[in-house]
């Protein structure tokens, strides 16, 4: 079988995260900071948004291939795609705005979490089907 859903959205958040880690690194060269955040709470949210961001892709990925694999369809495998890829570039800019821009971050891990929600029971029904 042939993936043509998922690497799309892999590729879109792995510049999504590359993005991220490269406002880290622009602000470590500015701080002066080599390891660590050195107490600058400008590195240390950008480094919160970075993490955030590969701690939460990983796992939509990982489902959305689970589901494109397991036979959903195209339109289901880019609806959830989408979805994630929203939910992640809504937190990313509401936490690391200054101030953060909360209703952003919220929206954002609401539709990553129902990303996860139903690409975790569409996973499930297919398996048992």
């Amino acid at each position: 079988m042939t993936l043509a859903v998922t690497p799309i959205y892999a590729a879109i958040l792995a510049l999504l995260l590359i993005g991220l880690s490269a406002r880290v690194v622009q602000r470590r060269m500015a701080a002066g900071v080599s390891v660590g955040d050195g107490g600058d709470e400008d590195l240390i949210k950008r480094i919160r948004v970075q993490a955030n961001c590969a701690e939460y892709a990983p796992l939509g990925l990982l489902l959305l291939l689970v589901n494109e694999l397991a036979g959903a369809s195209a339109l289901i495998v880019h609806g959830l795609g989408i979805i994630l890829v929203t939910g992640r570039v809504c937190h990313a800019r509401g936490l690391g705005s200054s101030p953060q821009v909360l209703i952003l971050r919220k929206v954002g891990m609401l539709l990553t979490f129902s990303m996860l929600a139903l690409s975790a029971i569409l996973a499930f029904i297919l398996a048992v089907i």
